[in-house]
């Protein structure tokens, strides 16, 4: 990549579709909250953290994944993560973001959901009057704790919706955790006005995609690269404008995919599939917003027009305000005319 594509998608301001709360915290940020609980097995120095966050596979990463949820013991542990990765958000000119909360991980380890949304939306509202960027929740159901977990989300959801909350998603391992499980709760999800955006078709193949879609209603799907293995599914994507939430790091860090040069996105992007890229869990994945593009920008074949049609894309597709969707547009629009 070219240092002149470099500096550009440093400065395109950007929207950011899929991208989770407990993983983007910054290493800085984890280390900080080790260091307040120091019986947690998660090191507590940076270069114990990098060695941390190396994954064997999918089910390695829930394990570690899990276990930085465990510092969050407190409202002040769930501010500060907040607030910190809204602020990382920003620094990479992220003027929009769709961040996907677990509660019921929360939840059960002892903080209240009146408390737990007090504490994300105070970070939510001092991070917009200090950097400006827009942010809004997708609450999802951690979709290894099964059914009793999604009755406790649902319950999230409605009864005690933050004023920012926007979808409803389904997270977690897709083996063995079928979809339709969770129809009852996206419909009333949707009943309730939030949109639907589950994970499906990352560790698993085309037919999780098509469970999502025929059971959970779903609008934009989580991840969603086997929808290659599937020409019909793929069609039906295009027909329906249903994007795909693609994080190309991701899918090589939890061995989804072996070789950025075998990643399916840029067939599935030729085929007329619409794709967002995304950063997931960036900082346990060693990625950024920004370095997914530079990906995106090599394996789709994009140049500084082609990156900024990329941007204008997840704006498009997202759940933003349209006063919202038309100022970052804008945004948009001026940096590459002036760039």
């Amino acid at each position: 990549m070219l240092p002149s594509t470099a500096n550009f998608i440093a400065g395109l301001p950007k929207a950011e579709l899929h991208v989770h709360h407990v993983g983007s915290a910054r290493p800085e940020t984890v280390a900080e909250l080790a260091a307040r609980h120091p019986d947690s097995p998660v090191p507590k120095d940076l270069d114990g953290l990098r060695r941390f966050f190396t994954f064997t596979d999918f089910a390695h990463f829930i394990e570690v994944y899990l276990s930085v949820v465990d510092l969050l013991r407190t409202p002040e542990d769930l501010r500060l993560l907040t607030y910190e990765v809204i602020e990382g958000l920003a620094a990479q000119q992220v003027r929009y973001a769709e961040l996907t909360m677990t509660p019921y991980t929360s939840v059960v380890r002892g903080i209240p959901i009146e408390a737990y949304t007090e504490a994300i939306e105070d970070a939510r509202v001092a991070a917009e009057r200090d950097h400006g960027t827009v942010v809004r929740w997708v609450y999802d159901i951690p979709g290894e704790s099964g059914v009793p977990a999604a009755d406790a989300t649902i319950g999230y959801a409605v009864d005690h919706a933050p004023d920012a909350l926007v979808a409803f998603g389904l997270g977690g391992p897709e083996i063995g955790v079928p979809r339709a499980q969770f129809a009852p709760h996206f419909a009333r999800a949707q009943a309730a006005g939030l949109h639907s955006v589950p994970h499906a078709g990352e560790s698993t193949g085309p037919e999780t995609i098509w469970s999502a879609i025929r059971d959970l209603g779903a609008e934009r799907i989580g991840h969603g690269v086997r929808a290659v293995d599937d020409p019909e599914l793929v069609a039906y994507l295009v027909q329906h404008g249903i994007p795909l939430e693609i994080s190309p790091t991701s899918n090589l860090a939890t061995r989804v995919v072996e070789r950025i040069e075998d990643h399916p996105v840029r067939a599935l992007r030729d085929a007329g599939v619409t794709v967002t890229i995304n950063s997931d869990d960036p900082p346990m994945f060693g990625t950024t917003l920004n370095r997914e593009y530079a990906l995106a920008a090599e394996v789709l074949g994009l140049d500084a027009a082609g990156l900024a049609a990329l941007a204008r894309t997840a704006v498009d597709v997202s759940f933003a305000p349209e006063e919202v969707k038309a100022d970052v547009r804008e945004q948009i629009d001026g940096y590459a005319a002036s760039a």
